[in-house]
């Protein structure tokens, strides 16, 4: 029996009220059950929409609890290195993790069953060989470059290299299940199991006594890492065996890495960009504005999930329609999404201000300091909700190369600021820097998609687009 919205609206509400609220319940009705492509996409975003609503509130109370153990520097460590770690990881892949969200619906479309299974292969044996080798890499930076940063990172980051397969893996396993649209199987894992287990192993390392600073918590993360990656194959590889027939694998390295590489460039600027006003607050500044200026980030949890879980959900649909001569149900997918990423985003936004004060006074008393900090990174996640998922739109169709030079120009820009800004205005100004950097992002962004694609992907963008040649 299939879940009706109208119906249940019908049964709990008046008749006054219900009128209202039939034309909304209609249209959950279409998405929660429709075939075409923006039920598709609805429903693959609103599942994962609700993965990371409870991944936030998860992700919340353990970042809570991290930091209230910890206390404000040696929790600044702690994130230092560990979001070091998910960026390493996810560069090592060098852009798989994306490559075959855009391959394998083409060869699903096509019955290539060689083809899906090649890239299955490949995909995860590259990986695995490629985050090996930047964790040998990391760690010999860490151990013989000791002279060049702070000693109080050296061994956390030898500790935190451990876990750079098993992220690496699990983006490649993410990707994979996101080209099959199984959105809890590609988001559970990491936003739901391994904070979790981190949180878990956390706990228990304090009730037996163990010091509880940074490097406890790598090591607990370090576990968790394994333990939720090592879930999520063994789930994954189960659903492949039961969707395609076996076949011999086709290998096409040459084409896989020519499409690869520039997303790699896309996927790894803009990693870094997310990231990179608290790489530059961990150089420039002490370990205890890092740990501020990350839970006043973590706050924003709420709003950048939404951009989140539109991207999950549209990607492999933009790649399945890439190829058709008729343009139209791809510009409209895309108009939709911008749609569906702002103004969620833009609620949320003001939610997340509203109760700022109370979220950041449960880290510590001293991280109350990011308030302020919070109003402009506020402002800046939503002006880049505006636009959706302009970059993925660019990624599936081809657009790669010049999707790269953006991320990479806004990144140098990113950087450029930080180091003018943090000097002068401490952790205000990293956030600012990266509120300047989104501008120019998201500008350049919509521009591209409108000259190279024909979409004008902005919220209050007319209805209609004419083609443009």
């Amino acid at each position: 029996m299939r879940f009706s919205a109208v119906q249940t609206a019908e049964t709990f509400f008046p008749t006054s009220l219900f009128a209202r609220l039939r034309p909304f319940a209609e249209r959950l009705d279409i998405a929660l059950s429709g075939t075409d492509d923006a039920s598709s996409a609805q429903r693959a975003s609103v599942i994962a929409f609700s993965i990371r609503i409870f991944s936030a509130a998860i992700a919340f109370v353990s970042q809570v609890v991290l930091a209230r153990f910890m206390g404000a520097y040696e929790y600044g460590i702690f994130v230092m290195v560990w979001i070091a770690m998910v960026v390493i990881g996810n560069l090592s892949c060098l852009g798989f993790p994306t490559a075959i969200i855009r391959f394998l619906p083409q060869y699903r479309e096509k019955n290539d069953l060689a083809g899906v299974h090649g890239i299955l292969l490949i995909s995860r044996i590259f990986v695995l060989l490629s985050s090996t080798i930047a964790a040998l890499a990391t760690i010999f930076v860490a151990y013989y470059g000791s002279n060049f940063f702070d000693s109080h990172y050296v061994l956390p980051f030898i500790v935190g290299v451990f876990a750079l397969p098993m992220i690496a893996l699990g983006d490649m396993l993410d990707g994979t299940a996101r080209a099959n649209s199984w959105p809890i199987r590609a988001l559970a894992p990491t936003y739901l199991l391994r904070p979790l287990f981190i949180l878990a192993l956390m706990v228990g390392a304090w009730l037996l006594d163990y010091p509880v600073n940074g490097v406890t918590g790598l090591v607990c993360a370090v576990i968790a890492s394994y333990f939720s990656t090592l879930i999520q194959h063994f789930v994954i590889i189960r659903g492949l065996d039961r969707a395609y027939t076996k076949a011999k694998p086709r290998i096409e390295m040459k084409n896989w890495i020519l499409v690869a590489l520039p997303i790699f460039l896309v996927d790894g600027f803009f990693s870094l960009l997310v990231h990179a006003d608290v790489f530059m607050v961990g150089i420039m500044l002490d370990p205890e504005s890092v740990g501020i200026y990350y839970a006043t980030a973590k706050t924003l949890a709420l709003v950048h999930f939404v951009f989140f879980a539109v991207k999950a959900g549209v990607s492999n649909l933009f790649a399945a329609r890439i190829d058709d001569d008729d343009k139209s149900a791809l510009r409209l997918l895309a108009r939709r999404s911008a749609t569906w990423t702002f103004w969620p985003s833009l609620i949320m936004g003001i939610i997340v201000l509203a109760a700022g004060p109370l979220l950041l006074s449960m880290f510590g008393t001293a991280f109350r300091e990011g308030y302020p900090v919070l109003f402009i990174m506020v402002t800046g996640v939503v002006l880049r909700a505006s636009i959706g998922p302009a970059e993925n739109l660019l990624n599936m169709s081809g657009n790669q190369n010049i999707c790269a030079t953006v991320f990479g120009a806004v990144l140098a820009i990113n950087i450029a600021l930080n180091l003018i800004l943090i000097p002068q205005f401490g952790i205000y100004g990293a956030a600012a820097a990266t509120a300047i950097a989104t501008v120019f992002e998201t500008l350049a962004l919509f521009y591209i998609v409108r000259v190279r694609i024909g979409v004008s992907m902005f919220v209050f963008s007319p209805a209609l687009d004419e083609e443009v040649s």
